[in-house]
């Protein structure tokens, strides 16, 4: 069907084409007529292929049957299946390390190592602000990361980083980072 439609189209193309250039009128009608008719082929198959997907995701409902299944006997104990371990099969609970709350885990070494938390934000003074504000040395920031880093910063370690100017990176929004303190740095340079 599509095929179809393809060839009207360009016909109807072709034949606007004809009337343009011959200024007729009468190929510009015929034109209009093989557009109609092109997209009416195509609404008759989309409603066509509607109701074929509709009918094929249809429940089919099987045939009730006159034969009800036959009734259990009497039903069989079964064996009752343990759900809970013995006692001692779960360990000794003193061997079990305490979980660390969430304030100590977040500071844990590992967490520092891995580099899976966020680094804090940096505080930086009025003065080092208004220095800052008329920079345009490059910073380089993280995708879905909302820090600015120097480009030693270990917390970037093997991620992706994106180069950008630091007054740009402060007008959209981004924070130094207080690992490798951008802001104190870049400010201290250029004084």
């Amino acid at each position: 069907m599509l095929y179809i439609v393809l060839v009207l189209v360009l016909a109807a193309l072709g034949l606007l084409v004809t009337a343009l250039i011959t200024a007729s009128s009468l190929w510009a009608w015929v034109s209009i007529g093989l557009s109609v008719l092109a997209g009416v082929i195509l609404v008759a198959d989309w409603l066509r292929r509607r109701r074929r997907s509709a009918a094929s995701a249809a429940p089919v409902t099987p045939a009730a049957s006159a034969v009800s299944p036959p009734e259990p006997a009497e039903p069989a104990e079964e064996e009752q299946t343990t759900l809970i371990p013995a006692s001692g099969d779960l360990g000794d609970p003193a061997d079990t390390p305490e979980p660390l709350p969430a304030d100590e885990a977040d500071a844990s070494p590992e967490a520092e190592t891995n580099g899976d938390s966020e680094p804090e934000v940096e505080e930086t003074p009025e003065s080092d602000i208004a220095v800052l504000a008329d920079l345009e040395d490059e910073v380089v920031v993280v995708d879905e990361h909302p820090r600015y880093h120097l480009r030693t910063c270990v917390w970037l370690g093997t991620r992706d980083t994106i180069p950008i100017g630091v007054g740009e990176a402060r007008q959209l929004g981004f924070t130094p980072c207080a690992r490798c303190t951008p802001n104190a740095t870049l400010a201290a340079a250029h004084r």
